[in-house]
């Protein structure tokens, strides 16, 4: 047992970077790939905002989820990248999964995004008070 908490304490902060930043990361080149769709998906949902404005928003978010994503991974500036992304969050898990007052067949997916968000945001707040444990490149002062 004291072997497995020893290997656990040693690899498993990297291998939960690994997990999380994974999601950020794909998620930053499908936007990237899908460019012209995910604004149209975004315009939808926000249908008062400018195009352009909408595409900003899209250049910024694509850069939060694929550069903090990559800097959570290597563990460089990533109690900052954690931050950044958490903050970012907030309004997008209220803005593109908000499942109060949506028809039955719809609610529950919703719901699911909702939580898996903040079960996300669970995790970036893990980082932000722990740091990034042993194989990254940043040292963690804080």
């Amino acid at each position: 047992m004291k072997d497995a908490c020893k290997w656990v304490k040693q690899y498993g902060p990297l291998i939960g970077r690994l997990l999380l930043s994974n999601l950020f990361i794909v998620a930053g080149f499908k936007k990237i790939a899908g460019f012209a769709g995910t604004a149209g998906y975004m315009a939808a949902k926000m249908p008062s905002l400018d195009p352009n404005l909408i595409k900003i928003m899209l250049v910024l978010t694509i850069a939060i989820e694929l550069g903090g994503g990559l800097m959570i991974l290597v563990g460089w500036q990533a109690r900052w990248a954690a931050t950044i992304i958490f903050l970012w969050m907030i309004p997008v898990t209220y803005l593109f999964h908000p499942y109060w007052g949506l028809p039955p067949d719809q609610m529950q997916m919703q719901f699911i995004q909702f939580q898996k968000n903040l079960a996300i945001m669970g995790a970036l707040l893990f980082i932000v008070a722990q740091g990034t444990g042993p194989y990254s490149l940043g040292k963690d002062n804080c």
